[in-house]
């Protein structure tokens, strides 16, 4: 099953600030840039708990109506999100192999820690990174800690008026 990322990040590489802020993206999503046109091609949504509880507290839900899983161990409320929610914790691999056998194929990965742990499982296919042109300075790092390099195949960069930048890369 393919799995893709599709984020933002600051020039200086972060996805939020340290208590996970994200007011220094622009308001309602900036200029299009594609978010949309990839959201049609995924079939569901994988999220860690802290994404959740921020993107939870928008005005609208970014996801559309994709359903969604959320990671987490801890009980959550769900009816923030406007279609099928359901929580889940496990390995990046057993939850893929779990969404696979419901006939999910295209999965969309969203969030820091989830990204780094699906990218560590060698799970993400598909990167898409758009750089805000903005310095935050500190926060939090879209990439952590690799067991090995991963290489990437530059498929396209695109820019728009506004200043977004985006790469998409293929992973090995």
């Amino acid at each position: 099953m393919p799995v893709s990322v599709f984020v933002g990040i600051s020039v200086d590489g972060f996805m939020a600030r340290p208590d996970g802020g994200l007011d220094w993206l622009p308001e309602g999503g900036g200029e299009p840039h594609g978010y949309a046109e990839f959201l049609e091609t995924v079939d569901a949504l994988v999220i860690g708990r802290n994404t959740f509880e921020i993107v939870a507290a928008f005005e609208t839900w970014p996801y559309g109506s994709k359903p969604a899983v959320i990671l987490s161990r801890r009980p959550l409320d769900l009816s923030a999100v406007p279609g099928t929610a359901e929580q889940m914790a496990g390995a990046p691999a057993e939850i893929v192999a779990k969404l696979a056998a419901r006939g999910i194929d295209h999965l969309y990965v969203d969030g820091g820690i989830t990204i780094q742990d699906f990218l560590r499982a060698g799970l993400v296919e598909r990167l898409i990174m758009t750089r805000v042109p903005v310095l935050i300075g500190e926060g939090i790092p879209l990439f952590g800690p690799l067991p090995h390099d991963v290489r990437l195949d530059h498929v396209a960069t695109r820019s728009y008026p506004g200043g977004l930048v985006q790469s998409e890369y293929r992973v090995h």
